[in-house]
């Protein structure tokens, strides 16, 4: 039984009833936000302030008490794997994340560790100390990339529009490719279920550069990657798979053992409930919607719960919200969930009284 003040995000995620639909967004801990700036100029740069528990820890709280969300996701990075298993990486102002050393070889991949649970114990002390702090009040979501997209990075050595060199090792070095996934995964692994023992209630996996592999290519070189965390993880925690841009795979995605399947905003809410099987469904406002005058948010987030439903759902955007976004935009967008969603259920919860 949860003891959360609010659990509708977690009721959502196992399928169960709500009395309206749960929100959050990807990267509300983030620069849409003044306060969070503010605890950024304390440090010199982004990795030295991700590795600060307090910090990360109190940025992970602001948009729970400023914006009022449903939940609060862990202040952190995908790429904390990569550097864990001894990829280094340094993250370039305005650029991006960027490998000094990519893996080129056989050598390179078995000189990596998968016993990384000690070389992130700043997240998982980050965790304790924000479910310390939330006292209960929402869900903790943690999170890590899926083995694919860390791949493309530690291969290709900083973000891509193609990633055509991570992509040409899947032709040139199958063998290898599977190598080098297999000890993603099970690193990825010991560090989710390191997030959920430090108190993380939901885990979401991120596959953000799933869009760039051919169904073929996606099904040998990530599906079966995140089927194993899937597994692995259950019944530990409730799992959101979001793998941006492959539409293809929503409904091998509905085979997988997780509870939510993340949408982003190229596909239509409908197609996605049609092919998603019983799973629960999160998302998928543009991100680039919230520069819309309030009326037409509005308008918008009626469409969208109308289209996916108050029920087995949790709205979000279709990827993270941008840092130029007014965090008034924001809140207008959180509330319109709220009460539409809110009224919806009551309205249908008479019809079916009376």
């Amino acid at each position: 039984m949860s003891t959360l003040k609010n659990d509708l995000l977690l009721k959502a995620a196992l399928g169960l009833p709500t009395n309206r639909t749960p929100v959050w967004l990807m990267r509300q801990a983030g620069r849409i936000l003044p306060e969070y700036r503010a605890v950024r100029s304390k440090f010199d740069g982004f990795k030295s302030f991700v590795k600060n528990p307090e910090a990360a820890a109190e940025v992970t709280i602001q948009p729970v008490d400023i914006l009022g969300v449903d939940a609060a996701i862990i202040f952190s990075d995908i790429l904390v794997v990569p550097e864990a298993m001894g990829c280094d990486y340094q993250m370039e102002e305005k650029k991006g994340p960027y490998f000094p050393k990519t893996i080129e070889n056989e050598d390179d991949i078995h000189a990596l560790s998968i016993e990384i649970e000690t070389s992130l114990t700043y997240v998982l002390d980050a965790i304790k100390i924000t479910k310390k702090a939330l006292n209960n009040r929402v869900p903790l979501i943690g999170f890590a990339g899926a083995p694919w997209t860390i791949f493309a990075y530690m291969t290709e050595g900083s973000g891509s529009k193609t990633f055509t060199k991570a992509r040409a090792w899947l032709y040139q070095k199958p063998e290898l490719s599977h190598l080098l996934l297999q000890k993603i995964t099970s690193a990825t692994i010991t560090y989710l279920k390191a997030q959920v023992a430090s108190g993380a209630d939901l885990i979401q996996i991120f596959d953000s550069w799933a869009g760039i592999l051919s169904p073929a290519l996606h099904r040998e070189f990530s599906q079966q990657y995140i089927a194993q965390i899937c597994n692995a993880l259950q019944p530990l925690a409730p799992v959101t798979v979001f793998g941006k841009g492959a539409h293809h795979a929503i409904e091998e995605t509905a085979l997988l053992n997780c509870n939510v399947i993340g949408i982003d905003w190229n596909m239509e809410p409908l197609e996605a409930r049609k092919l998603g099987g019983n799973k629960t469904l999160q998302g998928n406002l543009d991100p680039c919607a919230l520069f819309a005058p309030n009326e037409e948010i509005k308008r918008l987030v009626k469409t969208m719960i109308d289209q996916f439903g108050t029920q087995r759902y949790i709205a979000n955007l279709g990827h993270g919200v941008y840092p130029e976004t007014d965090k008034e935009k924001v809140k207008y967008f959180i509330e319109n969930v709220k009460e539409y969603s809110a009224n919806l259920v009551a309205k249908n919860n008479l019809i079916i009284s009376a």
